[in-house]
């Protein structure tokens, strides 16, 4: 309805503009203080990339109700993966926050999230611009690998810290045996990643031949 595509248009316009002014700031920071600022990234953006993060979750509600058409599980796996890194991993163990691994996967969530919602947002008033739909659903076909091999870089980097201050593990008391060890969570955690980044990389495939086929193209065209 047209109502609800004017709900998803001011969403989109929501995370663009958050995902701008961090993708902007980074560059900005880095330009002016060079790799001094890499260090820093996440103590200076961290709050809007949450809170930009936080505000995706709604994107799987969209697909529940029905008023976004995109896949639920390949959309499911990769804001969970963003946010079980971005508010277990990092937002909880402070001596990752400044490492450079931080840097790079904020900078790659936000060129693709850049480039998503500016494609959504002219879609939902029905303009395709060629180059952009190519790059929105080329882009994140070879940057969406990187960015899981940083988020397994990323856990495997907070590890020795989980393991040193315990965070997240516990034991049940008596009468039940039962204990969390987080690090072992953390390391079967890495084997579904990566099986899932064979799933979503698959359907980002699907997903571009369904958009830039040559038929789509011709349509788009005309």
């Amino acid at each position: 309805s047209f109502t609800m595509n004017i709900y998803l248009f001011v969403y989109d316009l929501m995370q663009f503009c958050g995902h701008s002014w961090i993708f902007t700031n980074m560059i900005i920071r880095f330009m002016t203080f060079g790799k001094d600022s890499l260090a820093d990234t996440f103590y200076s953006i961290g709050l809007v990339m949450r809170l930009c993060q936080l505000l995706s979750v709604l994107e799987i509600l969209h697909i529940l109700i029905g008023i976004d058409k995109s896949r639920l599980l390949p959309r499911f796996l990769q804001i969970t993966e963003r946010i079980i890194v971005l508010f277990v991993v990092i937002n909880s163990q402070e001596e990752v926050q400044g490492k450079y691994v931080v840097c790079v996967l904020f900078f790659l969530w936000n060129l693709l999230d850049v480039v998503r919602y500016t494609y959504n947002m002219l879609a939902r008033m029905g303009i395709y611009y060629l180059p952009l739909t190519w790059l929105n659903f080329s882009l994140c076909i070879p940057l969406y690998p990187i960015s899981v091999l940083a988020k397994g870089f990323a856990i495997c980097v907070s590890l020795p810290y989980f393991e040193s201050f315990g965070t997240y593990s516990f034991k049940l008391p008596f009468p039940f045996t039962f204990s969390v060890y987080f690090p072992y969570v953390l390391k079967m955690y890495l084997l579904v990643l990566f099986t899932g980044m064979c799933f979503i990389i698959q359907n980002l495939f699907y997903e571009r031949m369904a958009h830039l086929g040559t038929g789509n193209i011709k349509k788009k065209r005309s």
